[in-house]
């Protein structure tokens, strides 16, 4: 990549194998009635957002991953659980708890050195952990339960980067770092 290039960046929580395939199933089941209203999110693409970056310099890849590094290092991994669907204007989300607030810490410290680095802006909203499993034009308003995700301990971080193609976003895990080590 040359250092000029523009990437679409965001760090993320990569979420376990058993999670996603109970999101994708839990996807399956609730979402799938309402497909003509809305585009799944496929299973490649379920994350925790923890910072978007956006149209970002290429140049900014190893400090960034530095700041994940150093915002990873040293706090145990985050605990999350299902509280509930909740839809917005253009997305439908599983919304977690974070018990301990160790996930808000592990993104509030990634954030400072994000700053510092001067490629994000926190944002004035509350950060509240969640997995984006739908997308849509309009609010489909739907009425269903979270899926059963009791326990869930991501093992990871990674920056990612975020190609748009015709059929939607395709993600690539550009470094992944262990959380707690």
């Amino acid at each position: 990549m040359e250092g000029d290039e523009r990437l679409r960046l965001f760090c993320a929580l990569l979420l376990p194998s058993e999670t996603v395939d109970r999101l994708v199933a839990w996807q399956a089941h609730e979402l799938s009635p309402a497909a003509d209203a809305l585009r799944i999110v496929p299973r490649g693409n379920l994350h925790v957002t923890l910072a978007f970056l956006g149209s970002t310099g290429s140049a900014q890849l190893q400090p960034i991953g530095a700041a994940l590094r150093l915002a990873c290092a040293g706090e145990d991994p985050p605990l999350l659980a299902a509280l509930r669907y909740r839809e917005t204007r253009s997305v439908g989300m599983i919304e977690l708890s974070d018990e301990g607030g160790r996930a808000g810490r592990l993104a509030a410290r990634l954030w400072d050195g994000l700053e510092r680095l001067g490629v994000y802006q926190r944002e004035a909203r509350p950060w509240r952990p969640h997995v984006t499993v739908a997308r849509f034009r309009n609010r489909p308003r739907l009425s269903t339960s979270a899926p059963d995700l009791a326990g869930v301990v991501p093992s990871d971080a990674a920056v990612m980067i975020s190609r748009l193609r015709p059929s939607g976003a395709q993600y690539e895990v550009f470094e992944s770092v262990s959380l707690g080590g």
